[in-house]
C-alpha cells in the first residue's frame, strides 16, 4: 500500500464520502439486528452535512480517500456525545477506530472544556463494546434507540485512554 492513515477535521467536501462509507460500514450492524432502518442507514446527506458544520467530525484518509470517521457534539449537561464511529471493513482491526476516537476527545477536551464523553453502542455489538472499553469507557446503562434497538450507554472522564492503539 505504501501509505498511511491520516486523520484530520472533516470538511464539507468529505461529506458526501463520509456519507457513503458510514452507509457501507453500517450494513452489518443492521444485519445483526435485522432491522436495515437502523439511524446511521436512513441519514440524509444533507444531514450529514449539517452534523460537518455543526459537530466535532474527523475523518481518516488514506490518500484522498475517507476510510473513517467520527462525530462528537457538546451536549445540554456539559459532556460530549460520541457517535457514528466508523472504519472501512477493510481497515477494521488496526487502530484506526481507537485514534479517531481519541482525536475526538482530545478535540472536545481542549476546544470545548469537556470533563465527560458519553457513546452508545447496539447491544449485540461486542466488537464495538470491546472497542470502547479497551479505550476506557464503561457501561453506565441501557437505552432504546429511535430505530428500536437496545443500546448500551457507555461513558468515561476525560483524559482516560486505557490501552488505545
Amino acid at each position: 500500500m505504501g501509505m498511511s492513515v491520516t486523520i484530520s477535521a472533516a470538511t464539507e467536501q468529505d461529506a458526501e464520502q463520509i456519507f457513503r462509507l458510514q452507509y457501507l460500514c453500517f450494513q452489518s450492524e443492521a444485519a445483526l439486528y435485522g432491522n436495515y432502518r437502523i439511524d446511521p442507514l436512513v441519514q440524509t446527506l444533507d444531514s450529514v452535512r449539517e452534523e460537518v458544520a455543526r459537530d466535532c467530525v474527523f475523518v481518516a484518509r488514506l490518500g484522498d480517500e475517507v476510510v473513517g470517521s467520527v462525530r462528537g457534539s457538546v451536549t445540554e449537561d456539559g459532556s460530549a456525545a460520541i457517535g457514528k464511529l466508523c472504519v472501512h471493513p477493510r481497515l477494521q482491526g488496526h487502530g484506526i477506530g481507537a485514534r479517531l476516537l481519541r482525536t475526538a476527545e482530545t478535540a472536545l477536551t481542549e476546544e470545548h472544556g469537556v470533563t465527560r464523553f458519553r457513546l452508545h453502542s447496539g447491544h449485540r455489538s461486542e466488537g464495538n463494546l470491546r472497542l470502547y472499553r479497551k479505550v476506557g469507557y464503561q457501561a453506565v446503562g441501557t437505552a432504546e434507540g429511535t430505530d428500536g434497538v437496545r443500546m448500551i450507554v457507555l461513558e468515561k472522564p476525560a483524559g482516560v485512554y486505557a490501552q488505545t492503539a
